[in-house]
């Protein structure tokens, strides 16, 4: 049992947090990586449902740009999570989704399955489905909440408010399913104060691991012409990294921090 920060350090493999590479070392022993997929789905902000544009700082790509589209067929014995990236990967009907999943779920070297989605599009059928994959494999859900703020998240078009993720954490963890939430640091419009109280409210919220993520301008999305007008600034890295540091202070040291920031 960790009894205090000292000894999670020690536990940790000398990080001040409980970083996925640590996680994954004691879970199954030895490294594991992790394969991103394109599954071919798209999300109701880009087919109508909700919006055409995506969210505002979302890529062509639905943020899986380094996604491929199948798993290779050999990964040279080494394990791997299948990591279901591109768009909202529980949006489709659930026999296609079924299928998708076993695919890689059966891969031998898959160890686990990782699905990236909008609380909004996870019914109870697929919860059930995860539910049935979590007896063969680990199953985990990443859901792309960003922020707390309502008035933020309707500029950044997330499309759904708060208690819908709540929601889905709870139904979620009801069927034993571990959750990973996606924040972003440094959208248009929020105080530090701001970014601090998203994470302090996940801090109370039944989750297994987190991903803080640098606000990126990509080209090609509607944050770029903003960016380029001025409307708002980035962050400076001793900005971002202060920032990062007293959010996952917040958090309870067993939540798994997937990542600290990211690539576009």
């Amino acid at each position: 049992m960790i009894t205090s920060h000292q000894d999670a350090i020690k536990h940790w493999n000398g990080k001040p947090y409980h970083s996925l590479n640590t996680y994954l070392l004691e879970t199954f022993g030895h490294k594991v990586r992790k394969i991103a997929l394109d599954g071919g789905f798209t999300c109701p902000n880009r087919d109508g449902t909700l919006g055409t544009r995506g969210c505002i700082f979302c890529s062509e790509e639905g943020s899986g740009d380094f996604a491929v589209e199948r798993l290779p067929e050999v990964t040279d014995g080494q394990p791997v999570i299948a990591y279901f990236q591109s768009f909202t990967n529980t949006y489709g009907p659930i026999d296609r989704l079924e299928s998708c999943y076993r695919m890689a779920i059966e891969h031998p070297d898959v160890v686990a399955l990782s699905i990236a989605t909008r609380p909004d599009c996870v019914s109870d059928a697929v919860i059930k489905l995860l539910k049935q994959l979590n007896q063969i494999k680990p199953v985990w859900v990443e859901l792309g909440l960003q922020t707390i703020h309502e008035n933020t998240a309707r500029f950044i078009r997330r499309g759904y408010p708060l208690d819908v993720f709540t929601d889905t954490v709870k139904r979620l963890r009801e069927a034993d399913i571990d959750v990973i939430v996606h924040t972003i640091l440094g959208l248009p419009g929020e105080t530090e104060e701001d970014m601090i109280e998203t994470h302090r409210f996940l801090a109370t919220q039944p989750i297994q691991g987190i991903k803080l993520q640098l606000l990126h301008v990509l080209k090609g999305t509607d944050l770029d012409p903003l960016y380029r007008s001025g409307v708002f600034r980035t962050m400076e890295l001793d900005e971002y990294l202060s920032l990062v540091g007293d959010c996952l202070k917040l958090l309870p040291p067993e939540i798994v921090i997937h990542r600290v920031s990211g690539d576009g």
